[in-house]
């Protein structure tokens, strides 16, 4: 493990948050919304509503320029972003989680709380000058950002899509040149 088990979960919803914004764009019903929610361990306020999909919808480009920055503008941002919010960070331990950080109440608006989750992310791979773990699609037609968490830092697709689209080009341009 690269990162403490919620810096890594913060990072990878804010990478599919902010990556549900290419075409087609995935995060469009509260229902998509939902189901972000528990697919990346959510936990406090949510109101499953048209104003609570807006308010996510909109850190997406915020959350993209955060992802794709150099590691002095990922601090200006992160600075921002947790001034804004007023963000005071706690130890908490609930759930199945041991302690770990949260820097707003849970029982506030769930766009906050990724906001500054995701901000908080970033401190630690910030500090660890581990930012070559977040990169832009090899894909030359995607622009999604990638996390890469692997030991050997090898990931260098967003999605398995856009790497069998890759592997399947190669091939048949081997397959060409013989």
């Amino acid at each position: 493990m690269v990162f403490a088990h919620d810096v890594e979960m913060s990072l990878q919803a804010a990478v599919v948050l902010a990556n549900s914004a290419l075409e087609p764009d995935t995060m469009t019903s509260v229902e998509e919304l939902a189901e972000f929610f528990v697919e990346h361990g959510y936990t406090g306020r949510h109101d499953r509503d048209r104003a609570e999909l807006d308010a996510v919808r909109s850190l997406r480009p915020e959350l993209r320029a955060l992802l794709t920055t150099d590691r002095d503008g990922a601090v200006e941002i992160v600075n921002r972003m947790l001034a804004e919010e007023s963000a005071l960070p706690q130890l908490v331990r609930h759930d199945q989680f041991d302690w770990h950080f949260h820097a707003v109440d849970t029982a506030e608006p769930w766009a906050r709380r990724i906001r500054v989750e995701s901000a908080m992310a970033m401190v630690d791979v910030i500090r660890a000058d581990e930012m070559s773990r977040l990169s832009v699609c090899a894909d030359d037609d995607c622009d999604g950002v990638v996390l890469d968490l692997s030991r050997n830092r090898s990931r260098r697709f967003c999605s398995t899509a856009c790497g069998n689209r890759n592997a399947v080009a190669a091939y048949r341009a081997r397959q060409a040149q013989s």
